[in-house]
């Protein structure tokens, strides 16, 4: 067989590759199968030539046969625009189906809580979620051995930094970076939120992750007065409805003396006359605290809080168990949508 008969073959052999859904199918052609067939019947001095030809149009083909399998498993990616709301091949957007998304009712309920305190001309600052023993403890008049130290109630890295069990974490920071309002006769006014962590027993009244709200007020004349007003007034504005409070004597470390305060729970809500509820801590900041942040307690006090913000949303919707906050079902979360 002449040249240009192998020339013809290869052209008719590469053709069907390119027409081909399954062009590895060609090598197995009569034709080439043909072609080595007459290899061993030809003349000795002919058949260099003639295999290397059959050779070269083999090597071809799989080349070209390459080629066309990378382009099919090209053409099978399907080209996506992640940011399109709709897929390319599917129907016009206003046909698909859609639901909006609603906050969690615990990120609408703080945003409630913060309005109410900048209000009352309070900064808003948000807590870390990574801190370190000085800011939780050490500037915060924390003794060495007491227990909130101890890895049964606080979690640790194996850094050894913490997250932080309360937003009083904040605290220090606020304070030290007050000073120079009090230097100018301005008051230090600040509240710190976000997560908290706690190594807890999770429950329908406890849970190893919530959020709290840490108040912080400094000025030359700040009282004992002044903090139960404020906190009066915020929880009258957050239920909107007048209240009673009562305080009895309780110990934090940061704050001396220290109080637990407690309103009447709301006729709304379904209280009744002398039912009350423990809200919050609170008291005015420890001398210690100020001199740790810089402040002189001599010419200047203070007072703080710290409250969970479930405990105030379970009272105002009713809800009767902390773990639904967590829980992602979507039952729950609508009743808020």
């Amino acid at each position: 067989m002449s040249t240009s008969a192998i020339d013809a073959i290869r052209s008719q052999l590469l053709d069907r590759v390119q027409s081909s859904g399954t062009p590895r199918e060609v090598l197995k052609a009569p034709e080439l199968r043909d072609l080595y067939s007459q290899i061993g019947s030809l003349p000795a001095e002919e058949r260099g030539a003639f295999g290397k030809a059959v050779n070269e149009l083999k090597i071809a083909l799989e080349t070209a046969i390459q080629a066309r399998e990378d382009e099919q498993a090209n053409a099978d990616v399907e080209t996506i625009d992640v940011t399109a709301p709709w897929g390319v091949r599917g129907s016009h957007p206003e046909l698909l189906p859609t639901q909006q998304g609603t906050q969690h009712p615990l990120t609408t309920e703080l945003e409630v809580v913060i309005d109410i305190f900048t209000r009352m001309g309070f900064a808003a600052i948000e807590s870390r979620q990574i801190d370190d023993d000085f800011h939780m403890f050490g500037a915060l008049n924390f003794p060495d051995d007491h227990p909130a130290r101890d890895g049964y109630d606080t979690f640790r890295t194996e850094e050894g930094f913490i997250p932080p069990a309360h937003t009083s974490t904040m605290q220090h920071r606020i304070l030290k970076d007050g000073r120079e309002k009090l230097e100018n006769g301005e008051s230090i006014a600040a509240i710190s939120y976000g997560r908290v962590f706690r190594n807890e027993d999770v429950d329908a009244t406890h849970e190893h992750t919530f959020y709290q709200v840490e108040g912080v007020f400094v000025s030359d004349s700040a009282t004992l007065g002044d903090m139960l007003g404020t906190l009066r007034r915020f929880f009258e504005a957050y239920y909107q409805q007048e209240l009673r409070i009562k305080t009895q004597p309780a110990y934090f470390p940061f704050v001396e003396p220290g109080l637990e305060f407690a309103i009447e729970k709301p006729a709304a809500l379904g209280g009744k006359p002398g039912e009350w509820l423990e809200m919050l801590g609170c008291g005015m900041i420890h001398p210690n605290v100020l001199r740790e942040a810089g402040i002189d307690p001599t010419k200047y006090r203070g007072f703080a809080w710290g409250g969970g913000v479930e405990r105030l949303v379970m009272l105002k919707y009713g809800i009767e168990d902390l773990r639904h906050f967590e829980s992602a079902k979507l039952p729950f979360l609508r009743k808020f949508a």
